[in-house]
């Protein structure tokens, strides 16, 4: 919580009210830069310590200041990410955004403006940090080049090279998914559908053929995203989830359909996202980590 010790409607408010006014964007950008819900918000504390700490009595644009700010903390943070994985050869995926159709979450809203599904912030991942910073400022909340060159240390244009070659890393491996939730919960209801009665077939009708599923998962002692790819090869394994059916329940994940599978335990298995292009299912992504999974809220989804 962020407090002052100043009387109320004094210097120390206001500047604490007009960081608020901005808050809800600061972490929808820290989000997509780091794909983590609690380093969103390690992020966006740390913004306003750095706020607190400096005289912005000259900024004409706060929110574009702020903005670049949670870049370079950002950046930062991908930089030190990167080195450890490097060391760990570790990888994870991103955190998900759970929901249920039908549910307006105005702050869930704010996060996941322009369609940030599962499948692009897993693609994010596989950025370097100087272009995912680049591709999230500029294609996202439309930063100007030439104010991301001095966050990554580039020219203008090489940082400009940076984001073009992230929007083409972007576009081939996580295309716009249909607009249509309706539509979209239609290919994903028959996705299971085909899997509850192991039928080859409906799986294959329903599945794109260049689909890829990506999971995370145990290699040894070193957890890994395993990608899969192919609608025969995706089919055939898709069958092994059939024991899952009576506990697949309809999500929205990160604003996308999607499904929880939640044990007769009550406890959170997987997750599953799905991103749907023409009525077809186009990729699948399965998050399995206990870790990540204990820190979602599933109350919603309980009977």
């Amino acid at each position: 919580m962020i407090g002052n010790s100043l009387p109320a409607g004094g210097p120390a408010d206001v500047r604490t009210g007009l960081f608020e006014e901005h808050r809800s964007h600061l972490r929808a950008v820290a989000y997509r830069m780091l794909g983590s819900l609690s380093e969103a918000e390690d992020a966006v504390q740390e913004a306003w310590l750095r706020y607190d700490r400096t005289d912005t009595a000259e900024v004409e644009n706060l929110g574009g200041w702020l903005t670049t700010v949670v870049g370079r903390i950002c950046l930062n943070l991908l930089r030190s990410r990167a080195q450890r994985r490097e060391e760990s050869l570790e990888s994870r995926m991103p955190d998900p955004v759970l929901g249920r159709e039908g549910v307006v979450d105005p702050e869930q809203e704010v996060l996941l403006a322009d369609s940030v599904g599962l499948a692009l912030m897993v693609v994010l991942e596989s950025l370097s940090p100087a272009e995912r910073v680049a591709f999230v400022l500029h294609d996202m909340f439309q930063v100007p080049f030439e104010e991301i060159a001095p966050l990554i240390e580039k020219t203008s244009a090489a940082t400009r090279q940076l984001a073009s070659r992230a929007r083409r890393k972007v576009q081939g491996q996580a295309p716009a998914p249909d607009r249509d939730l309706a539509r979209q919960r239609v290919a994903v209801d028959a996705f299971f559908a085909a899997t509850r009665t192991g039928d080859l077939e409906a799986l294959l009708s329903v599945l794109d053929p260049e689909v890829v599923l990506r999971a995370d998962g145990d290699v040894g002692r070193i957890r890994q995203t395993v990608v899969l790819s192919g609608a025969r090869t995706v089919a055939s394994q898709a069958v092994l989830y059939r024991s899952l059916a009576p506990y697949v329940r309809p999500a929205l994940i990160n604003g996308a359909a999607g499904v929880v599978v939640i044990g007769a335990n009550g406890k959170l298995v997987s997750i599953m996202a799905f991103t749907v292009v023409d009525g077809t299912i186009v990729a699948i992504d399965v998050l399995t980590d206990p870790e990540q999974l204990r820190a979602l809220d599933v109350t919603p989804f309980e009977d």
